[in-house]
């Protein structure tokens, strides 16, 4: 019933019956204030986020320049032939006393426990789908939103889950949970599934990929491509004591571009696939087992979730992230 639920809520393009849900690991690669999509060569860019993927990542990523497959020499995630990056914001935990704390991601309880932090990716498609090309990169999301008309007016599937325990599916909301989370907060994002067929990218990083109307992709838009799907487990349990949340009762939690409201989620990708590898997988249908990391699917190579630890870079801007701290990195003001 769980797939069943996640492949319903997620899954966007035509419904046939062949489907794939591949879905794996990527531990922490760093968390770091760079975004070579956003603000490409800034260092440090304005506000904080947390990376998973390949080592290649860094403040530029010119695709005419850094090939990730051949320029990264390890990757985070558990298929070895992934070297894309996958980012979002990171979350801060701001008490009464108004001092800040940042939050730290956990491996996904469903199956990746042992995984230090980071994300749990998915690659979903109903039918045949056409892989992402070298270059490739895309964001969904905007930091300026902070109500629910604009982030439903324009975005699909992006929320909050208030989890009760490990196994919690349900009760989404798209702003931050109100009340304390037993078991920490899950937070999803799902791109769009429709592409321009030419454009690997787009000046605002949108503009050439674009949700399906219904089941078919618009005729501007006519290539549909595997829905890239990010769930990120923020570890908020440190911070239930409602004597630490602001007095006035209103929810504790900020994004590190200010947002108090959580209207403004946002993701950041970069493909970096080696070769053919995930249209193969999407080829073949690929799925995953919900409860160990394992990808069935003989066509591509993993590794364990150890070893993904091991990939980590070294974080390029020089700044305290741990402990309590009077103001978000790069000062940015919450609103």
């Amino acid at each position: 019933m769980l797939w069943r639920s996640l492949l319903a809520a997620a899954a966007i393009a035509p419904a046939v019956d062949a489907a794939a849900t591949l879905r794996f690991s990527c531990s922490q690669l760093v968390v770091d204030r760079l975004d070579p999509l956003v603000n490409p060569g800034a260092l440090p860019s304005p506000h904080l986020h947390q990376i998973v993927g390949g080592n290649a990542f860094n403040s530029t990523m010119d695709p005419t320049v850094h090939d990730l497959p051949s320029t990264a020499t390890c990757t985070s995630c558990t298929p070895t032939e992934d070297f894309s990056n996958y980012w979002t914001a990171v979350l801060f935990f701001r008490a009464r006393n108004g001092t800040l704390h940042r939050v730290n991601t956990f491996g996904n309880e469903l199956g990746f426990t042992g995984a230090t932090g980071g994300q749990t990716v998915y690659y979903l498609s109903q039918g045949k789908v056409t892989a992402f090309k070298p270059g490739f990169r895309m964001t969904v999301g905007d930091p300026s939103f902070r109500t629910a008309a604009q982030l439903n007016a324009k975005y699909k599937y992006m929320d909050f889950t208030c989890l009760q325990s490990s196994m919690t599916r349900g009760g989404q909301t798209l702003n931050f949970p109100n009340k304390p989370c037993p078991a920490g907060i899950m937070i999803s994002i799902r791109f769009p599934t429709c592409w321009d067929g030419k454009n690997l990218d787009s000046p605002d990083h949108q503009s050439h990929v674009a949700y399906p109307n219904g089941n078919n992709c618009p005729a501007s838009h006519p290539v549909t491509i595997p829905q890239v799907f990010y769930e990120t487990y923020w570890n908020t349990r440190p911070f239930n004591n409602k004597a630490d949340w602001p007095a006035d009762g209103s929810q504790p939690f900020v994004w590190s571009f200010g947002d108090k409201t959580g209207y403004g989620i946002h993701g950041d990708y970069v493909f970096g696939w080696k070769g053919d590898a995930l249209q193969r997988a999407m080829d073949q249908n690929c799925n995953s087992d919900l409860f160990a990391n394992k990808i069935n699917c003989n066509t591509l190579k993993t590794q364990s979730l150890a070893d993904a630890n091991k990939c980590v870079i070294s974080r390029k801007v020089t700044e305290n992230l741990d402990g309590w701290m009077s103001s978000l990195p790069g000062d940015m003001p919450i609103m």
